[in-house]
């Protein structure tokens, strides 16, 4: 796929949200995630959902609803790629399409069976408020349940991809911590729509890793 620059990344959840990555070449950047914080989209930003809220938050610079990042049970990683990659992609509807096939390569790799999802982006009534209750173009499912979701920052300068692979699925913590109701529904309606990766996610990501250089 090119030569990528792999770089790790730690501090804040907060920070590294809130700084733009520079879009001189490819990179694949690996976080380690220090607390456990509940990073929203931006377009979530007029309603309220910080309120009260037990555990760090961010509002990170691209849309879609709220991930939930905890340590060993995410992996954090994103791509960066300049607008004059190959990768690019004008139809921001299918710019992520690429990275969907990366992810789900280096789940076969590792004897798990993915799928890209190259459809419309599939909506319902929590998607709004939650990442892994929606299902965007690009993103991967296992047995049809979300495990890696994407989102997407666009500049001049090139795009900065954002993906959550989960390892574990906490669906009441989510629904406690946003104070969500009626809390049993939301709760099935979760775990009906996402599931984890069973998999050691070291191994997925080294597979990962191997699969774009």
């Amino acid at each position: 796929m090119g030569s990528w620059a792999i770089k790790r990344s730690v501090g804040s959840v907060a920070d590294r949200h809130l700084t733009l990555p520079t879009f001189e070449s490819r990179q694949m950047i690996i976080h380690e995630i220090d607390k456990p914080t509940m990073v929203f989209g931006t377009a979530q930003k007029n309603m309220s959902l910080e309120t009260d809220i037990q555990c760090d938050y961010v509002y990170r610079k691209s849309g879609g609803g709220a991930v939930f990042l905890e340590p060993g049970q995410v992996l954090w990683v994103d791509f960066v790629i300049p607008r004059e990659d190959p990768l690019w992609c004008n139809d921001i509807r299918r710019s992520s399409l690429w990275l969907g096939e990366v992810w789900v390569n280096a789940m076969k790799a590792i004897g798990l069976q993915g799928e890209v999802h190259n459809k419309e982006t599939q909506k319902t009534e929590l998607s709004r408020l939650i990442c892994f209750a929606g299902l965007a173009t690009g993103e991967v499912t296992v047995s049809g349940k979300k495990t890696v979701g994407i989102s997407q920052r666009r500049t001049r300068e090139g795009a900065w991809f954002q993906c959550a692979a989960l390892f574990s699925w906490p669906a009441k913590r989510i629904a406690d911590l946003l104070q969500i109701e009626p809390k049993k529904k939301i709760v099935d309606d979760l775990m009906r729509l996402a599931a984890p990766i069973e998999a050691d996610p070291d191994e997925l990501l080294h597979s990962l890793i191997k699969n774009i250089t």
